[in-house]
């Protein structure tokens, strides 16, 4: 893994400090803390803001893709919040512009993915990772930073931005939403006369950067009430300046503040017990409550099993979907879940485990982990150990490396065994039930491991012709513990 060394400045100008970073490829901007992995795995620090339980917030939806494309790697990941129609919607133009832009799709020239590399370019190493944190959700605001890791990026490669909603409007709002229409000439005044003073800021890009608006696209409350400004790297000076972070104390910048602002500082600092943004309470999807009748007694030395696995989820309807699937024909799977999706609905994962299904491990927010540090590494799956435990009462002993990229440095860094797979189902890229159904059916053997994904409802929706074909030919659908323990 490249690394790059770690600046860090701190200037104390008046009401304003500022603080500027560089990390290496993988590596969170502004600090090198393995914890920082709500987003990608160059996300920036969550701890500037409140935590935010996500499964509390009623009807919420994980909106997760990825492919499993050996050289051109990518998984996006934003929330649809009940409610806040206009945020998600603007979350989902920005991701799909982003991934198109990384596929070549929006040159018409695809290089990357599915589409193969028919421009010929070199696209071994490829990745895109958008992963998303809540900053806040309670009152009639909501807050999420969506951090984007592109490796073929220049620099770190990371930007961040964040999105913001008004249950009182009923409207989506930029960063810059949060400071008022008069106040803004001063607040961007004060903002250069403090940048220009900085070590390893450019003058001439400072110009062009504040008058740009997408520049100042990453604003949000600390727990204490200042107002942090993030600018990606590169933006305001040489890239090798890092990453730069402005903290505006509450007394100076609240004068500044839009009614909008005032009312997101106000949640931030001290959040309400719930989020209502006046809209009709979203519908819920049941969770399955299918429990076990005890272990499993089958015998995989002397019958024939096989192992379903499942990665990427818990998704909402999905993974519901799918257990009772599985509960119709007395299956049991493994799961292979992201911990992010586990925090949005540990309630989900509880009745995977009810199941008689195995929860494993599967990263945080999918990133490939062969590039990462060993202390990022151990963020990515410790953290996500801890939610499975915290939803199931039992730490995974399991783990699946996205993409299937493991290495001695990987391995090294958890006691969590790895798990890879003999059948690929390609449900990620061929979004056709009959498909994926075939492609288990014809190529399963007895004791194999089939790799698939819940979070496709086409993959899903193969589900019961698999279950009902292989069971005709007398297979038993164990976990992989479990096929592991009895061979």
């Amino acid at each position: 893994m490249r690394k790059h060394p770690l600046f860090l400045s701190f200037l104390l100008l008046g009401s304003l400090t500022l603080t500027a970073a560089c990390a290496g490829s993988g590596s969170s901007p502004g600090s090198p803390a393995p914890a920082l992995e709500a987003g990608p795995a160059g996300s920036p620090a969550p701890a500037a803001t409140r935590g935010v339980d996500p499964s509390r917030i009623k009807g919420l939806e994980i909106v997760n893709d990825s492919s499993e494309h050996s050289d051109c790697r990518w998984a996006t990941s934003y929330p649809a919040v009940p409610g806040a129609a206009a945020m998600t919607a603007a979350m989902k133009k920005d991701v799909q512009r982003r991934l198109a832009a990384f596929l070549g799709t929006d040159r018409g020239d695809p290089s990357c993915g599915s589409a193969g590399s028919g421009s010929g370019q070199d696209t071994a190493g490829r990745e895109l990772n958008i992963g998303y944190d809540f900053l806040v959700a309670s009152g009639d605001v909501v807050g999420v930073r969506l951090t984007t890791l592109d490796r073929t990026a220049a620099g770190d490669g990371t930007e961040t931005k964040t999105y913001w909603y008004d249950g009182a409007d009923a409207a989506y709002r930029t960063a810059s939403g949060l400071i008022a229409d008069g106040s803004r000439a001063t607040f961007l005044a004060r903002l250069k006369q403090r940048l220009e003073a900085a070590e390893g800021v450019d003058a001439a890009m400072l110009d062009d950067a504040l008058a740009a608006p997408s520049t100042l696209d990453d604003m949000v409350f600390t727990q204490g009430g200042a107002l942090r400004i993030t600018f990606d790297r590169g933006t305001i000076g040489p890239p090798a300046a890092g990453r730069v972070q402005v903290t505006l104390p509450p007394a100076t910048v609240i004068p500044w503040l839009s009614d909008f602002g005032k009312r997101v500082r106000k949640q931030t600092v001290s959040p309400g017990q719930k989020l209502d943004l006046g809209a009709a309470p979203a519908p819920t999807t049941p969770v399955p409550t299918h429990t076990a009748d005890g272990g499993d007694d089958t015998d995989c030395s002397r019958a024939k099993c096989i192992a379903l696995t499942f990665d990427d989820g818990p998704a909402v309807k999905e993974t519901a979907q799918l257990l009772t699937y599985l509960a119709r024909y007395r299956a049991r799977a493994t799961f292979f879940v992201v911990g992010q999706n586990v925090a949005a609905h540990p309630d989900l994962v509880r009745a995977e485990a009810r199941a008689g299904c195995e929860v494993g491990n599967h990263s945080w927010n999918h990133p490939d982990l062969t590039r990462l540090t060993p202390a990022q590494i151990r963020s990515q799956l410790d953290r996500t150990s801890a939610a499975i435990k915290a939803a199931t009462g039992r730490a995974p002993t399991l783990f699946r490396p996205p993409y299937g990229a493991v290495n001695g440095t990987v391995k090294a860094a958890t006691g969590l065994s790895p798990v890879l797979w003999d059948v690929d189902t390609e449900d990620w890229k061929y979004r056709d039930s009959a498909k994926v159904a075939r492609s288990v059916i014809d190529k399963a053997k007895p004791n194999d491991v089939v790799l698939m994904h819940d979070i496709h409802a086409t993959s899903v929706g193969a589900v019961p012709q698999i279950l009902r074909t292989l069971g005709a030919r007398g297979y038993h659908f164990v976990t992989v513990s479990h096929l592991r323990a009895t061979l």
